[in-house]
């Protein structure tokens, strides 16, 4: 194996894939990347055993071949070479020699590529395609609301529903649930479902904003996203796409529906930046022990607080439309937070009921975040 290639190139390609790369892995190879050059391109594949990502760089290929390197050590020594040209060959699949300008990394140790573990290929029993920004934006819209408790694996997902005519994805911890959906042609026997685990999420997130077009793939066990790279991306050396696959979480998704309150008794419209930099700057005044703030809303006023003996008290009011009964809620901040910091939309609106119920931020249109109080 031998081939050429632009030093920037290199990194852009293992910076798709080393990110999922185990500090300590269960075999060794699955410490290193897998290198395969052939038809002007060379392949780098990476795996942890639940997720595999691929994809590929344009390279002048003078022999084809293949071969596995430590992912980390390579990514590093690629950044540092002096030249724009970097060569790599290989004359027994499992040692390298690297070079660029004067220096020569005579031999970098690798392992064989048939050690290294196929990325898991599988019959498509549901697939559908859309635009990789709609569906970076709709997985920010809902991913801060994943449970982060290891023994609530389930919850430590992305629920993408793909039934009656929409795409709906759902994250909860059990005490906030966002929700977002968009309208998608779906036949009755292509509808189906998957949970997304939380590391897949957050690769997926990254490696969107390199597509033009993403095709999801899914059966009972596996997923994958097969994202066609866009011009930006083919001028820094990738080519054709960037394919993710992963394991899927096993079990059935809790019932979120019952989570959403059926009808708002009160509903207030606020500028969504004006709400997030008010709650920021109260919740400066919180701490760990009282982590908490107050949303009065009464008389076209929500006034929203923090406190705590530590630090004092912050009130800051915002001008809104409500004729209704005075209500006083309180919330952890960060779950406040993190929809309007999330949503892309100007203005959103926020009904309540009283202090015991939930609050629901929505949009007019796909979007909506249940917020479960704080006992007073």
């Amino acid at each position: 194996m031998k081939f050429k290639i632009n030093k920037e190139h290199f990194s852009t390609g293992l910076r798709q894939v080393t990110n999922i790369v185990s500090a300590k892995p269960q075999m060794a190879v699955l410490g290193n990347v897998l290198i395969k050059a052939e038809n002007g391109r060379v392949m780098l594949t990476s795996t942890n055993l639940d997720l595999g990502i691929r994809c590929a760089i344009k390279a002048d290929v003078e022999s084809e071949g293949d071969i596995t390197l430590p992912a980390k050590k390579l990514a590093s020594l690629i950044a540092a070479m002096p030249q724009q040209e970097v060569t790599v060959e290989s004359s027994d699949g499992q040692t390298a020699r690297i070079r660029s300008g004067r220096t020569d990394i005579k031999r970098f140790n690798g392992l064989k590529a048939e050690d290294f573990p196929a990325l898991p290929s599988f019959v498509d029993q549901h697939s559908y395609e859309l635009g990789p920004q709609e569906l970076m934006n709709m997985l920010r819209s809902v991913s801060y609301a994943q449970s982060t408790d290891e023994n609530r694996y389930i919850l430590n997902s992305v629920f993408f529903n793909f039934a009656e005519g929409k795409l709906t994805l759902v994250a909860t911890d059990g005490r906030r649930l966002a929700l977002i959906w968009r309208e998608m042609s779906i036949s009755q026997e292509d509808e189906g479902s998957i949970i997304l685990p939380a590391k897949t999420v957050a690769e997926l997130s990254k490696l969107l904003a390199q597509g033009q077009k993403v095709k999801i793939s899914f059966s009972e066990r596996q997923v994958a996203f097969d994202i066609e790279v866009n011009e930006d991306s083919a001028e820094n050396g990738l080519a054709g796409s960037i394919y993710l696959v992963s394991k899927i979480v096993e079990g059935n998704y809790p019932n979120y529906k019952q989570v959403i309150p059926k009808e708002a008794e009160q509903r207030i419209k606020v500028e969504r930046e004006l709400m997030l930099e008010t709650v920021q700057r109260v919740a400066l005044m919180t701490n760990d022990k009282n982590n908490s703030v107050r949303l009065k809303i009464a008389d076209n006023c929500l006034e929203i607080s923090g406190q705590s003996a530590e630090y004092g008290e912050a009130r800051e009011p915002i001008e809104v439309e409500y004729s209704g009964p005075e209500v006083q809620i309180g919330f952890n901040p960060e779950f406040l937070l993190s929809p309007l910091r999330n949503v892309s939309k100007d203005e959103v609106y926020f009904e309540f009921k009283d202090e015991m119920s939930p609050g629901v931020f929505k949009t007019l249109d796909n979007f909506l975040c249940v917020v479960m109080p704080l006992r007073s």
